[in-house]
């Protein structure tokens, strides 16, 4: 019972008629019917169904897929998908994102490479701007 490890492919639920106060983390997939408050942290993948919704500092997972409501920090180490019934407040930070239409946002995005090989070139000098002198 204590001391035993659940497995990475396991599944945690959250119903529609439940409410979770505080931190959580999990180790495998979480899906979230019901409703969040607190730091949200998942080696794994999420998903957050039409009628869920996390508020707190952060989301952190793997994969993420959003139907309903997170206003929270995301972190999505693989793809975060926002569908047409998602509504995201916060900032984003993504491999990459996949937005249908009729998603809502507000936040900034930042999407980071995987296993960046190497960085691109800098440019040391920006270019003049030719205009009109008045």
């Amino acid at each position: 019972m204590f001391g035993r490890k659940k497995p990475v492919g396991s599944l945690t639920y959250l119903s529609a008629t439940s409410e979770f106060q505080g931190d959580i983390h999990v180790e495998g997939a979480l899906r979230v019917d019901g409703i969040i408050h607190g730091k949200v942290d998942v080696i794994g993948d999420v998903e957050i169904s039409q009628t869920g919704l996390i508020e707190g500092p952060e989301l952190r997972a793997h994969n993420i897929t959003l139907h309903g409501v997170v206003k929270a920090r995301v972190v999505a180490d693989g793809r975060l998908t926002l569908s047409s019934t998602a509504r995201l407040e916060g900032d984003v930070t993504a491999n990459s994102l996949d937005i249908e239409a009729g998603a809502f946002y507000i936040g900034h995005i930042a999407t980071t490479e995987p296993n960046p090989s190497k960085p691109l070139p800098s440019t040391a000098k920006l270019p003049e701007l030719l205009g009109r002198e008045d």
